[in-house]
């Protein structure tokens, strides 16, 4: 008599069974990307520190001071972009955005690079 007679309550006690396995898998699955999350939150603890040290250290002028700090961002944001917005796991589409928007970041560091040497007032 452990069975209940109502059919509806014996589909209920089966779709519960299967829940609790799929709750399981969920649960492992929700584990991994929490260790990642928190591993690369550590990861970028480490490079803000990284990025405080550098900013006490002269490379000789200001350009190259600020060249370092944009490289250690760069990889900062490049980790956030790719871990935390989950575009490892993106179609070609978020792909070709990204493309254009690095290539449009390029173009204005360029033109920052532009602004700071003027060749015509040298």
């Amino acid at each position: 008599m452990d069975q209940p007679h109502d059919p509806l309550m014996a589909e209920t006690a089966t779709a519960t069974a299967g829940e609790a396995s799929h709750d399981e898998h969920a649960a492992h699955d929700v584990s991994k990307h929490i260790r990642a999350y928190v591993l690369v939150g550590l990861t970028l603890i480490v490079f803000t520190g990284i990025t405080v040290a550098l900013s006490y250290v002269n490379f000789g002028t200001q350009k190259a001071n600020v060249a370092v700090a944009m490289l250690v961002a760069t990889f900062k944001a490049g980790l956030v972009a790719v871990i935390f917005m989950h575009l490892s796991s993106e179609k070609r589409m978020i792909y070709r955005i990204l493309i254009f928007t690095v290539f449009f970041v390029l173009g204005l560091f360029f033109l920052t690079y532009l602004a700071w040497y003027d060749p015509i007032t040298r």
